[in-house]
């Protein structure tokens, strides 16, 4: 049988708590850590990754306990996702929320997890870890990867829909 895909045909409020996980794409961009300015609220990225970030495989080191060491990490619901200004561009929550199709690399349409570190869009090979760091030093690590969408422009117009 030839379903149409849940993230296609569901909204984000509508699907399980398994389709809602694997609707990541495990790129890690969102354990990135990210500066505001407080005057204009204004986010900056930086590639200083939250110390539970396994840089391998780009997920979380103990997702299911996380909120035990890190208080402070975000869990996305539908309501953050479609609020939240700093989601990736390439996020497939965001994607979904806003009605647009998931990339090509995404394992969803790839059939492949690891197609996302392979099309380079994953933090893999590209970061450092917060352990140690002060937070003060974080500007020293800016990055505009991570916010970036590297399928924009001519490139966009590959993207399959699905």
């Amino acid at each position: 049988m030839n379903e149409t895909p849940f993230w296609t045909r569901k909204t984000l409020e509508e699907m399980t708590a398994e389709e809602w996980e694997r609707l990541c794409d495990g790129c890690g961009r969102c354990c990135l850590n990210k500066l505001e300015d407080w005057d204009t609220g204004e986010i900056v990225w930086t590639n200083v990754a939250c110390h539970m970030l396994d840089g391998q495989s780009c997920r979380c080191a103990d997702y299911e306990n996380r909120h035990a060491t890190v208080p402070d990490c975000v869990t996305l619901n539908p309501e953050l996702v479609r609020s939240i200004a700093w989601l990736p561009p390439t996020c497939g929550y965001r994607l979904v929320a806003e009605g647009r199709p998931l990339y090509w690399w995404h394992h969803l349409v790839s059939g492949d997890p690891d197609t996302v570190h392979a099309a380079g869009i994953s933090v893999r090979g590209r970061t450092v870890s917060e352990e140690g760091m002060q937070p003060e030093d974080y500007e020293d690590h800016l990055a505009a990867w991570p916010g970036e969408d590297p399928e924009e422009g001519e490139m966009g117009a590959d993207r399959k829909i699905v």
